[in-house]
């Protein structure tokens, strides 16, 4: 029975059936991407579906990010306020799409960054982040852009949880983007197809430089990551996934 899955479930399964019936890795469709919206899945996400105790009071926390701890309930969570840099919980992933959680504390910034040849649907589980982002002029004629001409998508944009889910898609919705904790915060990542250099989907970071003459616009270059700059994992302790191992290279 549909009752009986948890909300991490159901979002893997419409992922599945979305993103995977050729098991092909392939961008999906816009009419793809608006079924997976109207069912509802991502926008009733909250942190707690995927193991994260947001520190709401509920009486289910966890002391520690690095493993969890059991709630009196026989629940785990990992605690939002043990988070000290911004961490990735890994959910899942395989070919065709990857789940994973990134957790900012107060005031971390996750650079200007692009997801080439992806759609990216994003759920802000708690918090407020300022969001950044671009938006290429001219797509690429081949292989992941390194520099360029980009238009204006979001200065600053002030986003707060609760609130709809985001998507972005390789060429609008404000592809390259830099994310800004605000307060504590963590946003829900669903990547189809995920990042791959080797299939020319490497994550690549930017500088912009706005333009005086040209406002909205900016040129934005490729970027070293500030020495100090990491990203630490965090293990998934939400509802256990019964995964297609048709479709998964990586459980």
């Amino acid at each position: 029975m549909d009752g009986d899955r948890s909300e991490v479930q159901r979002l893997y399964d419409a992922c599945g059936a979305v993103f995977s019936p050729w098991r092909g890795g392939g961008l999906p469709t816009l009419t793809q991407i608006r079924w997976l919206q109207v069912q509802d899945i991502l926008d009733g996400m909250k942190a707690a579906d995927v193991g994260i105790d947001a520190g709401g009071g509920d009486g289910e926390r966890s002391s520690s990010s690095s493993g969890g701890e059991r709630s009196p309930r026989g629940r785990r969570f990992l605690s939002a306020r043990a988070f000290t840099r911004i961490t990735y919980v890994h959910i899942h992933e395989c070919d065709d799409f990857s789940i994973g959680v990134f957790c900012f504390p107060a005031g971390a910034t996750l650079p200007l960054h692009d997801h080439p040849q992806m759609a990216v649907l994003s759920k802000l589980l708690y918090g407020s982040m300022r969001v950044s982002s671009y938006d290429w002029v001219t797509a690429p004629c081949s292989g992941p852009r390194k520099g360029g001409l980009a238009k204006v998508v979001a200065v600053d944009e002030l986003r707060e949880a609760p609130c709809k889910a985001s998507v972005l898609f390789p060429r609008s919705g404000g592809n390259i983007h830099a994310l800004t904790a605000v307060t504590p915060c963590a946003l829900l990542d669903v990547l189809a197809p995920p990042y791959a250099e080797d299939l020319g989907r490497p994550s690549t970071y930017f500088c912009d430089t706005p333009i005086p003459a040209l406002p909205g616009f900016a040129v934005l270059k490729e970027a070293r990551l500030p020495e100090d700059f990491r990203v630490v994992g965090a293990p998934y302790v939400g509802p256990e996934l019964a995964v297609d191992m048709d479709l998964s290279d990586d459980v």
